[in-house]
């Protein structure tokens, strides 16, 4: 069985013992400042192993309570797979007991445990009045059915039991993903005396290797993992789930801070504008506004923005989810899926909370039309995602697929199996539909052409693609076209494409008066006139001169020796065998001339006609006929 990697969080409201019940489960002090250890409360994040068998390997986090703090708060939550909600049972539920339930419910963390901390302190009665009390705020909550485990960190009581909770939940729940593209938003800068810089953060998704080249979004620094520690032991690799320290090279201490975000892969999308689905606290104390400020925390980030309605102008209380826009200050690292939270920055409040419906917003009209569109995106399956982002951008490469459709690379390829998309050029992915659509509209130009211009070869490709290109990438069309050669549809010569069907030909309205033109042709033997003559006469009109010139020329009825002359092939061929037959190997023009009783003007075209097609080659002042049979020697 593959090892798994879980991070779980203390929360809860300010000195209700989550440090000491860190401390009492993992033997770890994590309040590590000075201020931390004056003021005995906690400030910044503090991590530590929890546990570790062949199976799993689970880590701490330890958040401070303190509204002041709420920052970090969210900032370590937003990684963890399972809380300890901690609530001291001398006090019961605080202010900030209910704001922590409340971060945790809009981050999407349903596994919970509710740890009664200090229960030395009270007797038991008391202690069930504060269970009581956090049921009635667990209520409808999906920690409602969360298990209650009674500790005291400095006898140890209820330790065994509650690390026992913990290690059981884990073994039961599904690992985040590690096969995807790394993630690591940082939530902790330093240096280290001889090493350098070194990030620390939980690892969302995806793995990370010592040597691995790796990006800083949204600032786009590219830096080497020269070192990878997971709590304080070096490892070759960080996982899924775990808490990593890493030393990068390539950068500086002072160009990195939290909120920054380590990768992989340019899968991720860098976005100011985020189409998002919200919900918020039962008690707003204030009312929202349309356009109102608001801080977004998001990951390990904290951004300025504004929030755009598309269905009111003000949020008075809870009213459901509400489909609406986030436009920021500044970029981000999101994916659709990613859990946030949304604070008043003044007076300061937390307003809700949800998750990234699209990361690639755009600028919509206010009204019902751009909620239902909103709807769309917000329900739609991988396929109808990636349907969707295929039928607006026709082709894309797998990259791009990933930030379009917000899907990681592993669901995204599994979907991308199906039958009704279509991989080409080695790179980039079509749907099936759009092929079959894109070649009946080649086709269609193609028929449409061939019955307009019955005498051409066909369409110049680059003409046919030109007219396309304005509303279908070139790459596309490129490949229907080849493909539809490949199957059958379509076929090319030279530049030129045409339905697989069609032969050129002389339209029925001109047939018999090409017929004309030939005979009289024809009975002008090699003393012709120039050939607009004999169309002119025919009746031809000026405008099918040069296809009919080149279709008779294709289809092998006429010889023409320059621009203006040309010749019957019968009568062509006829005096070039009246030449080869009354000459040796090699002959001069003044015997050509004399054997076929040509005047200059036509034996000099002639001649070099036969060049021209092989026939002949000029040495000097001679001719040579080729592929001639020389004379065995005696």
């Amino acid at each position: 069985m593959e090892k798994r990697y879980f991070t779980i969080g203390m929360a809860g409201h300010i000195d209700h013992g989550k440090t000491s019940l860190t401390k009492a489960l993992t033997n770890v002090e994590t309040d590590r400042l000075k201020e931390e250890k004056e003021r005995q409360i906690s400030i910044e994040l503090g991590f530590a192993p929890l546990y570790e068998d062949s199976e799993i390997q689970i880590s701490v986090v330890d958040v401070p309570g303190h509204e002041r703090f709420i920052r970090q708060m969210i900032a370590g939550v937003a990684g963890i797979d399972l809380v300890v909600l901690v609530v001291a049972a001398d006090e019961g539920v605080m202010p900030q007991t209910v704001e922590h339930l409340e971060i945790l419910k809009f981050l999407g963390i349903e596994n919970g445990i509710i740890a009664i901390t200090k229960i030395d302190r009270v007797d038991e009665e008391f202690i069930e009045l504060v269970k009581y009390d956090i049921l009635g705020e667990l209520k409808g909550t999906v920690f409602e059915d969360a298990p209650f485990v009674l500790v005291d960190s400095l006898s140890k009581k209820g330790i065994p039991e509650l690390k026992e909770v913990i290690i059981k939940t884990l073994k039961e729940t599904e690992m985040r993903d590690a096969k995807g593209a790394f993630r690591l938003p940082i939530d902790q800068v330093f240096t280290v005396k001889g090493q350098g810089t070194v990030v620390r953060g939980t690892v969302y998704e995806g793995t990370v290797e010592e040597g691995q080249v790796l990006k800083i979004m949204p600032k786009g620094l590219e830096v080497r993992a020269r070192q990878i520690q997971v709590h304080h032991q070096t490892a070759q690799k960080a996982y899924a789930g775990q808490r990593a320290a890493i030393n990068l090279s390539g950068v500086a201490k002072d160009e990195l801070e939290r909120g920054d975000v380590l990768i992989s892969s340019e899968h991720f999308i860098v976005t100011k504008t985020i189409d998002v689905a919200i919900q918020v606290v039962e008690d707003l104390e204030h009312m929202v506004k349309q356009r109102m400020p608001i801080k977004l925390h998001i990951g390990t980030t904290e951004v300025m923005g504004r929030i755009v309605f598309f269905d009111r102008n003000v949020l008075v209380e809870a009213n459901g989810e509400i489909l609406c826009q986030l436009r920021l200050n500044e970029e981000i690292l999101t994916k659709r899926g990613d859990r946030f939270i949304l604070r008043r920055p003044s007076p300061v409040e937390t307003i809700g909370g949800g998750w990234v419906v699209d990361p690639r917003g755009d600028k919509y009209k206010f009204g019902t039309k751009t909620i239902k569109e909103l709807e769309k995106k917000k329900a739609g399956t991988p396929k109808v995602r990636i349907s969707a982002a295929l039928m607006e951008a026709k082709s894309l490469p797998l990259t791009e697929l990933i930030k379009r459709t917000a899907l990681d690379e592993k669901t995204l390829t599994e979907h991308l199996k199906s039958e009704e998309f279509i991989f080409y050029n080695g790179k980039e992915y079509t749907m099936k539909i759009l092929v079959q659509s894109i070649e009946e509209d080649i086709y269609d130009q193609l028929h449409e052409y061939q019955n307009k211009y019955p005498m051409k070869p066909g369409l110049n490709k680059a003409e046919l693609l030109q007219t396309l290109q304005k509303r279908l990438p070139k790459i596309l069309l490129e490949f229907v076209v080849e493909n539809g050669i490949h199957h059958g549809v379509f076929k090319r010569q030279e530049q030129f494409v045409f339905t697989s069907s069609f032969v050129p030909h002389v339209p029925k309205n001109w047939q018999k008066r090409t017929e004309n033109m030939l005979e009289a042709l024809t009975k002008d033997g090699l003393k012709v006139r120039n050939l607009v003559d004999y169309f002119s006469q025919a009746g031809i009109p000026e405008s099918l001169e040069v296809d009919l010139k080149r279709l008779l020329e294709e289809e092998k009825l006429i010889v023409p020796l320059d621009e203006q002359i040309a010749y019957a092939a019968e009568v062509f061929s006829a005096a070039v065998e009246k030449l080869r037959s009354g000459t040796g190997l090699e002959f001069e023009v003044g015997d050509a001339k004399d054997i076929l009783d040509l005047s200059r003007k036509y034996m000099i075209p002639f001649l070099e006609k036969l060049d021209l097609l092989g026939l002949t080659k000029r040495i000097e002042n001679k001719r040579a006929w080729m592929n001639e049979k020389k004379p065995q020697s005696k």
